[in-house]
């Protein structure tokens, strides 16, 4: 293989040791020869469970921009980011545009507040000490006790509100999505232009979404009584 790869056999070797060493190659030790390592086949598992969310969550966005007439989104946290899985455009012709696999920051965004706000305590700190809590608006929150705050806001509420935080002029709602043991695996949010989202018009649609978060959920096979707090291992 290392001459395949035109390398010098101890190069080649070194690199071996340290796809060992991380898991991504196995020796089989009665042969000699190498193999696929465990988190590869962790990693495969994750892609595909992320691509199950993405087909399943699709009537539920659907459902959602349909009702709300604003973009729905679904997406996970991924490194620190929340990438997106699935969009449903919303029927306004001033409408936020979402891209599938896009990235967005956590602590500014609707999706991402949902998800930090069940997330385990040490977690969520990780997060911020990793990728800080940079200001995108004047409306960003860049104080970590403010943001915990906020956090156990949307707790109480069951939904996160981007208020211009991201993007002057967008305002976003997000719910969390949890799986049949109670962890938060996604979230789903609306998005839209914060002059059609008044305050009025996030008080009536923000039900809506936790709603329909709790109905995805459900799916999943999730259980009020199967809940996580934060704090617990995840």
């Amino acid at each position: 293989m290392g001459e395949k790869l035109n390398l010098h056999k101890s190069t080649f070797y070194r690199l071996l040791r340290t796809l060992e060493r991380h898991r991504f190659a196995e020796k089989d030790f009665g042969t000699g020869k190498y193999r696929l390592g465990s988190k590869l086949l962790q990693l495969g598992a994750r892609a595909v469970a992320r691509f199950d969310l993405a087909t399943i969550g699709r009537p539920y966005l659907e459902n959602l921009s349909g009702q709300s007439g604003e973009t729905a989104a679904l997406g996970v946290i991924s490194d620190g980011e929340v990438v997106s899985l699935a969009v449903a455009e919303g029927r306004h012709v001033l409408r936020m545009h979402v891209t599938v696999g896009g990235k967005a920051p956590v602590h500014c965004s609707s999706l991402g507040k949902a998800i930090l706000a069940l997330l385990p305590e040490q977690e969520v700190n990780m997060i911020m000490r990793k990728h800080g809590l940079r200001a995108y608006t004047r409306h960003t929150i860049t104080r970590r006790s403010e943001l915990k705050a906020e956090l156990a806001q949307v707790r109480t509420s069951g939904f996160a509100v981007d208020d211009q935080e991201l993007e002057v002029g967008l305002k976003c709602i997000g719910a969390a999505v949890q799986d049949h043991s109670g962890r938060v695996v996604a979230a789903i949010s609306i998005a839209g232009a914060a002059l059609r989202l008044t305050r009025k018009r996030v008080c009536l649609l923000a039900p809506l979404v936790a709603r329909t978060a709790s109905d995805f959920s459900g799916s999943l096979g999730y259980r009020p009584g199967a809940i996580l707090s934060p704090g617990s291992p995840a």
